[in-house]
This record gives structure tokens, sequence and C-alpha cells, in this order.
């Protein structure tokens, strides 16, 4: 490789990841005009034109992309090592990224994370709420939490609970005066609470019985994109929601909210922490790993 290419490569991956020099300069910590300098010349060595440039945004072109694809991942993996080798110190440090929904994090990733973070100061978690199935690697998540069924084949699963079941729920004020749903179409004519996905469309509601599974897309009036939101509104009277069956166990215990549809609610396999098989795990990240596991003693 050329004197400086390194860098030249280095630079037309934060562009091409960030699609603007303004943003990639940032990063980067150099000026625009140095950026695009830089830019301009690998072009010139390379004799194509990578990015296409706008008043508004900047985007690859064919070869750009095929450049970006290839070489992206593998500067990723090559920080990634770097990164596990600095961390070989005695007190393991670093940031680790992890998308899960609301209900997961709430049960699982803090408890079982408080013991680590105490032990541990230098360790810092950070944890993002998402309901869409959302790409960690293009996201830069460390990991992702997804029930069992959802992990990606390319990916290295740890169960980190136990099975799990949904729950359709109302409250009482709610059937006061409707009759309760004996199966899944009995739903058409009651009042749903959706919830409304990242990607913008509606998640539908998941039943099985007698091996038959099929999935029910509800209507209501209320939309929420949140599951405590759907169980704050259920029991205000507002719907039936459909919700982790440990969120809303406290409330069916103290009669604030009825079950429905039980029978159709089968155990499937609970939460897993995922990542990429191709990661190189640092010592904070395996620290974390380790604390998540499931167990059957937990």
């Amino acid at each position: 490789m050329q004197r400086g290419q390194l860098e030249h490569l280095l630079a037309f991956v934060a562009v091409g990841q960030e699609g603007s020099f303004t943003k990639a300069a940032g990063k980067l910590g150099v000026s625009q005009s140095a950026l695009s300098h830089t830019i301009k010349e690998l072009e010139e060595r390379l004799g194509v034109r990578l990015l296409t440039r706008t008043t508004r945004n900047v985007s690859a072109t064919a070869a750009g992309e095929r450049l970006l694809q290839h070489i992206a991942p593998r500067f990723e993996e090559i920080f990634a090592e770097l990164k596990a080798v600095a961390e070989f110190r005695e007190k393991p440090a670093g940031t680790i990224r992890i998308s899960a929904t609301e209900f997961a994090i709430d049960t699982i990733l803090v408890p079982k994370l408080s013991k680590l973070l105490k032990r541990y100061p230098d360790i810092k978690v950070e944890t993002i709420v998402d309901y869409g199935l959302t790409d960690i690697v293009t996201q830069r998540y460390d990991a992702g939490v997804r029930s069992g069924e959802q992990v990606a084949k390319d990916m290295i699963a740890v169960r980190i609970g136990p099975d799990m079941r949904m729950a359709v729920v109302g409250a009482p004020s709610y059937f006061k005066d409707r009759t309760e749903p004996q199966k899944p179409r009995d739903l058409l004519d009651h009042n749903c609470i959706k919830l409304r996905l990242p990607s913008g469309a509606f998640y539908a509601w998941e039943f099985e019985k007698g091996g038959r599974e099929l999935k029910a897309r509800v209507e209501g009036q209320l939309t929420c994109n949140t599951t405590a939101q759907m169980l704050n509104a259920a029991l205000a009277g507002l719907g039936l929601a459909y919700v982790p069956e440990g969120l809303a166990e406290h409330h069916l215990g103290r009669h604030r909210l009825k079950r429905v549809l039980r029978d159709w609610c089968l155990p499937f396999s609970g939460y897993h922490l995922w990542y990429p098989s191709r990661r190189q795990s640092s010592a904070a990240f395996a620290l974390v790993v380790e604390a998540l596991r499931y167990r059957q003693s937990d």
C-alpha cells in the first residue's frame, strides 16, 4: 500500500458512511476543505470517481459503493481488534451499546448489570429502546436483544431470559358492556390499542393454538410506540392491549386488568442477546455477556 493511502481510505469511509463532508470532517477532526482535497487525491490515484457531490448531500458511485462495502467492515474489524488489545489491562473498560425493548431493559438488562457496573466503574453500558428489527451492525450497536425466533442465522445468540408469553388484557371497565373475545378473530369487534414500529408498520398480534399460528391485524382508536404506553392505556379502559405477560401480571393480580385469549398465547423462546459472529470480544463485552447469560437458577 502506498504511503498515505490508508489515511485516504479512512477518510473515504467516513464520508461514505456519514453521507456528508461536514459530518465526516467533524468526526475525523479535520477541515472540510482538507477532507475534500484528500478524497480528490484518492480518486485521482485510483483513476475513478468514488463520490457524487451535490449542494445538499454526497452519495457513492457504483465504484465507491463497492469499495465502501468491502473495506468498511475490515476497518471495523481492525479497530475492534485494536480496542480489544488495548483493554488487556487490570480493569476492563469501554462503552457497550445495546438495543432492546423497554421491557427487556427494565426486567433483564438493568437488574442483571447492576452488580457488574458497581464492580467495574470503567465499564459503561448504553441501552437504546428499539421495537424494530434494527441492523445492529450498520447502526453500530455492540449487541441487540430479541426473542429467540427473531435472531438472524449469522449471529451469535446468548439466552438471557426464560421463555415468555404475551397477554391480551383490558380493564374491568372496558369489559363492562362488551363480550369477551373467545378467538383472535373476535378482536375485530374490539377497540385494540395498536403498536407502531419504527418502520411505520403496525405490529401484528401473534397467536397459536393446536399447531395453528396466525397474526391478527387489529384496529382501534389509540396507537402507541411502546408497550408501557399500551399498558397504561389499557389500565385507563381505552381498549385491549397485547403486552408481555410479566408487564401485566402485577395489575392482573390486583384485578386492575382482566386477561382474555389466554389459551391462544403460548410460551415462546425468551430474550436473547445477539451480536455478529465476527465480533472480537473485548474484556468489557465478555463480562457483560456473562452477566446477562440466563441460568436455570435465575
